[in-house]
């Protein structure tokens, strides 16, 4: 697969006006945050060349520790059958009941780009950028952040009935600065759902923010937040890269 992709920031930009506003509430939404043509052709990626997986948790099958990630591709979706599916999704449902759980289509690009999935696919470029001195010096710029060394980075598709319950992003150590995502979303109407919502202690909605296209959003992931299911009349998938800015060792393969 060819590799076409030049990335680079928009050079309009200016971190420390976001900065400035970061510091007075620890969300921004950053729109135009690549040039026209730079972003059509991330979102082409997207929306058009990725192997998809369906991501949920189950409990852990010893009864303790943390719960199993599940990842299906469309195969394994397919060759488990419509019962077994059903019957793994309703699990999902059920305990989201209880305020936890989640249901999407993920590409893990971390993962994909140390494992070598898919040699020469471009979203291996723009997991190398995300973790290129220019995305990570312009995310500590705009967090104030002391240091920012490396990016978790996922594709993510809501497509309808996908949702991700009320949660906060607690590293181990304290290692995440901030959350971001990169938004590839257009003409999303808010009746369609698929909202990132902040929630305050009384679980009231304080601010919820419809997706877009071509817009990077930094917010402090401590806060209490979710992503409100996506409708069944929804006419299209909401289509991201999320992920946190971190202050860890970087890792040895991107960057």
């Amino acid at each position: 697969m060819s590799d076409p992709l030049n990335l680079r920031l928009n050079p309009a930009l200016d971190p420390q006006e976001w900065a400035r506003k970061y510091a007075e509430s620890p969300l921004v939404q950053i729109p135009d945050i690549f040039e026209p043509a730079l972003a059509e052709q991330v979102s082409g990626i997207l929306r058009d060349t990725l192997t998809w997986r369906l991501v949920f948790p189950e409990p852990n099958p010893s009864g303790d520790g943390p719960e199993v990630v599940v990842q299906l591709t469309q195969q394994e979706v397919q060759g488990m059958g419509r019962e077994a599916v059903a019957a793994a999704i309703g699990g999902v449902m059920q305990r989201a009941q209880k305020n936890y759980g989640y249901l999407y289509d993920s590409y893990p690009m971390i993962q994909a780009y140390t494992s070598h999935w898919d040699p020469g696919h471009p979203i291996h470029r723009l997991t190398e950028f995300l973790n290129s001195r220019e995305f990570l010096d312009f995310g500590q710029t705009v967090t104030g952040a002391s240091v920012v060394t490396k990016a978790d980075a996922q594709a993510t598709r809501y497509a309808r009935g996908h949702f991700l319950t009320r949660h906060v992003d607690e590293g181990h150590d304290q290692e995440r600065v901030a959350a971001y995502t990169l938004g590839f979303t257009r003409n999303w109407q808010p009746d369609w759902g698929g909202l990132l919502m902040l929630i305050e202690d009384g679980l009231d909605v304080s601010r919820a923010f419809l997706p877009r296209f071509n817009m990077l959003s930094i917010f402090d992931g401590r806060r209490l937040h979710a992503v409100s299911p996506v409708a069944p009349f929804a006419g299209d998938a909401r289509y991201q890269v999320t992920g946190w800015f971190r202050n860890d060792p970087a890792p040895g393969g991107a960057g």
